[in-house]
């Protein structure tokens, strides 16, 4: 990963804290990724101003601050870095400290860094449309600036105000001596006329290059390992189509159901808070050409021609599901059905499941399945790409094979598993499945893998743009899904109810066993190493 240590190396190594969460194997992985990376500037010259709007909700302090301190406690951002937040909300810096304290914690030995960091972070209290405000956002901004002035937004805030506060960026805080960068979080649009409208607004604002439409599921370590292993190995290209492989199935679980935040989530559903944008983007990666280099708009373009080739899709191909609670479970929460979320509206035909079947209309890929299946308050939390080969032909051990199966586990316990037949010791030709494993929590034990979050402003720092989303990709995704969405809004079908910690609807499992997938049950994989729930 090309793109995390950057500025690592301007600290002095008496300021590095020997108990930092990125540890010394860590940090050596991070450091020799990164040892092409120049450094074009003196940072007696340059300086760096983090803009966090909506600092007051529940994504900054569970996500942007946390991560923030992360990095300045690994000491991964540029030196001098201070970071300003901005929200209706009046408060302090010391009251922010409050909100963030679940989150934004220090280990034995960091409390001063903690300390460090805290006094690195100021705070505006402001409309998102009064000049007055954001003219004393600018005063706070240019405060300490140095003669070459870089300026970062982070827009952790709801679509409705997207458009107020980027017109107000463009007018008010663009850096006059240095670059500015956007961060805007996902969704993006609801369709492609409201996600068509929003990037025309931006595109009237920022040239593409200032825009960073942040997945975080870009930023997670087996998904980035994805191109590495499909380019970078000689063993997986002649067999990566159809003439080897019988279908592809990319799969999105989590154990827990809204958890009070239904009424947000009944205004968007599964597909679109996890299957048009998490599953499209490990669907990409997945089927698409290799590209010409490893820059971002090489691999940005080879993303967009795999989805548009890909026919838009509609409810005969797809599976909704919606969850009700089980009576017979000791956790209250799984007795709840969503439609026991008092936020969630009364009869409510939201999805909280959803399985679709994507067919691509390439030399690569025609006739190949790909099978997409997301859902909440299912049996185990899991994100996974399984792509599975076709059976042996002229079996001769009496159909005792099973179908090689490569797995990309991308949550929990990151991995890469091959599933093959081998003999079982002894005088007989018995077989049994087994795997060639890579666990990176085994083969990288020392190592703390970044998170997300990380990666991605640390990307956002260095100008990569490489594990963001261009305009034109988003286009082509909400050209598959709108007329989906519209005709589940227009004909309003009943979900398929199933049962809180189940498996979802075995109407789901039998759309896959139509497009070619195998279940034989039979094995389980086991992570080599035990690890720590995330």
């Amino acid at each position: 990963y090309n793109c995390l240590i950057h500025f690592y190396k301007r600290m002095p190594p008496h300021s590095r804290s020997p108990n930092c969460e990125g540890n010394p194997e860590g940090l050596r992985l991070l450091r020799d990724s990164l040892k092409s990376c120049n450094i074009s500037s003196s940072s007696l010259l340059v300086s760096h101003v983090f803009v966090v709007f909506g600092a007051s909700g529940d994504l900054a302090w569970k996500k942007i601050y946390p991560t923030l301190w992360a990095l300045f406690r690994d000491r991964l951002i540029p030196q001098g870095t201070r970071v300003v937040g901005y929200a209706r909300s009046k408060m302090t810096v010391s009251q922010l400290r409050e909100n963030c304290a679940g989150t934004v914690k220090a280990k034995k030995g960091e409390e001063d860094l903690l300390d460090q960091f805290w006094a690195a972070n100021k705070y505006v209290a402001g409309s998102y449309h009064d000049t007055a405000d954001f003219d004393l956002l600018v005063k706070e901004m240019a405060a300490e600036e140095k003669p070459c002035a870089n300026r970062l937004f982070y827009l952790a805030l709801p679509p409705s105000v997207f458009k107020q506060i980027t017109s107000m960026i463009k007018a008010c805080c663009m850096s006059p001596t240095g670059w500015t960068r956007v961060i805007v979080e996902k969704p993006f649009g609801k369709d492609s006329t409201s996600s068509a409208d929003l990037s025309c607004h931006l595109r009237e604002l920022f040239s593409e290059e200032q825009l960073y439409r942040i997945d975080h599921y870009l930023g997670k370590e087996m998904v980035q390992n994805v191109i590495s292993l499909r380019f970078g190995n000689m063993i997986f290209g002649p067999t990566w189509n159809r003439d080897s492989i019988a279908n592809v199935k990319i799969t999105f679980k989590e154990p827990f159901g809204t958890k009070g935040r239904g009424g947000y989530f009944d205004e968007f559903g599964i597909i679109r808070d996890v299957m048009q944008n998490h599953l499209v983007q490990l669907f990409c990666l997945t089927a698409m050409e290799k590209p010409v280099s490893t820059s971002p708009d090489d691999i940005r373009d080879e993303k967009v021609k795999v989805l548009k080739s890909v026919p838009a899709l509609s409810l005969s191909n797809c599976v909704l599901g919606q969850y009700e609670g089980d009576p017979a479970s000791e956790d209250p929460d799984a007795r709840m059905g969503y439609l026991d979320d008092p936020t969630v509206p009364a009869g409510s035909t939201c999805p909280t499941f959803a399985a679709a079947v994507f067919n691509i209309n390439n030399e690569r890929w025609d006739g190949v399945p790909f099978i997409l299946k997301c859902g909440k308050a299912l049996g185990e939390r899991k994100a996974e790409v399984r792509i599975q080969y076709k059976d042996v032909p002229g079996d001769i051990f009496d159909g005792s094979t099973v179908r090689n199966e490569l797995v990309i586990r991308v949550q929990p316990n990151e991995s890469v598993y091959l599933k093959v037949m081998t003999k079982t010791p002894g005088m007989s030709f018995t077989l049994q499945e087994t795997e060639l494993d890579l666990t990176y929590k085994s083969r990288y034990k020392d190592a703390r893998l970044p998170e997300a979050y990380e990666r991605l402003i640390l990307d956002v720092f260095v100008g990569s743009q490489m594990h963001f989303v261009r305009s034109d990709e988003l286009a082509e995704a909400w050209r598959i899904f709108t007329p989906l969405l519209k005709e589940i809004e227009e004909e309003k079908p009943h979900p398929i109810k199933y049962k809180y910690g189940s498996r979802g609807p075995p109407e789901a499992d039998q759309l896959a066993e139509k497009n070619k997938f195998v279940y034989t049950g039979k094995y389980k994989w086991t992570p080599p190493v035990s690890s720590p729930s995330e």
